[in-house]
């Protein structure tokens, strides 16, 4: 073989080298174009979730149950390690958007775009969304994951802009997704240990029937028999007021206890035993928004905030705090039993 003839073979064999390694690069476009066919495509998802929260003095960590069925069919199941008394449930379906609290037969119905209205770090759409919408997100590529850097789209709470997205290679699915403070501290995240796309669903899968029911069974009632546990919590975070009066009212099945503060903003705290609902009641209608705080899901509205945990209903009243002030005031109360 002649020396020209050798030549051209290496010229021909590094063509096809660079070809293959330029074939074997996604840019940041592809990656995105490929998630959003994969939304397309896919029926449905299950996956499972562990959400650690860093944003009060102790960590909050939940398990996190995700179903969703096109074209809008959502089923959030949250159980916090701390709560004894159950789970709650975030559930769309086509009679609207609902949080239940199963082992109280308690249900919210929301006037809402919920997930549509808000950053969401463990529904897969919202991640699509997130990346896909922000046009300064960050890219790169490692040995087995794309990450994205995006900001977020919190209304309640401006104190978390960024996310970190990590992508897996092979299936395109959400692994981990960290939710960063203006310092990129991290101060919530979600780490996915199972994703399955196009599962079967049973017809009555998204009905609050079947989920008040079967979600209730496995859990103990709360609010029976609580009368001597309750421990009063107090807020570490007051907006600037101070209590000025406490006072607690014996209810038939435990206490009401009532708490009031004032100052820079005035505001109402009221802790009281929860009481089991019967079982046909029908849902609260809330016109609000729903609110993760960590250990629970919270209803808000213009001049209030309610949730329930660990066998006590929690609501703070004030018209003079701000909606991320309201939830910093409740996300505060958690799990500081001071009485």
């Amino acid at each position: 073989m002649s020396m020209k003839s050798i030549r051209n073979m290496m010229i021909m064999m590094l063509g096809l080298v660079f070809v293959l390694a330029a074939c074997g690069e996604k840019s940041q476009e592809d990656v995105v174009s490929k998630l959003q066919d994969n939304l397309e495509d896919m029926s449905g998802y299950k996956a499972k979730a562990e959400m650690v929260m860093s944003t009060g003095q102790e960590d909050q960590v939940f398990q996190i149950d995700i179903w969703h069925k096109k074209e809008d069919m959502y089923r959030v199941s949250l159980t916090s390690d701390q709560e004894e008394k159950g789970n709650q449930i975030i559930l769309k379906n086509e009679d609207g958007v609902f949080v239940l609290t199963p082992a109280l037969n308690k249900s919210f119905k929301f006037q809402s775009e919920w997930p549509e209205n808000s950053s969401q770090p463990y529904l897969y759409q919202s991640l699509v969304n997130d990346v896909s919408t922000d046009e300064e997100a960050s890219f790169e590529a490692t040995d087995t994951h794309y990450i994205f850097t995006t900001k977020t789209n919190y209304q309640s709470n401006n104190n978390l802009p960024y996310q970190e997205i990590h992508i897996d290679k092979d299936n395109y699915t959400p692994t981990l997704v960290k939710v960063m403070d203006k310092d990129r501290n991290a101060l919530v995240q979600v780490s996915f240990s199972e994703f399955e796309m196009d599962p079967e669903f049973g017809e009555d899968d998204f009905s609050m029937d079947k989920n008040m029911t079967t979600s209730a069974s496995d859990t103990p009632v709360s609010g029976q028999g609580d009368q001597d546990t309750m421990e009063v919590v107090y807020p570490t975070f007051a907006a600037g007021a101070e209590l000025e009066e406490e006072k607690e009212v014996d209810l038939d099945n435990g206490k009401r206890v009532i708490m009031t503060y004032t100052g820079e903003k005035n505001f109402t705290l009221i802790e009281e035993t929860a009481e089991t609902l019967p079982t046909l009641s029908s849902p609260e209608p809330v016109n609000g928004d729903i609110v993760n705080l960590g250990a629970a899901v919270a209803a808000i509205t213009d001049n209030r905030i309610e949730w329930h945990h660990n066998g006590v209903d929690y609501t703070v009243a004030s018209e003079d705090l701000t909606r991320e002030e309201f939830i910093e005031v409740a996300r505060s109360v958690q799990g500081r039993e001071v009485k």
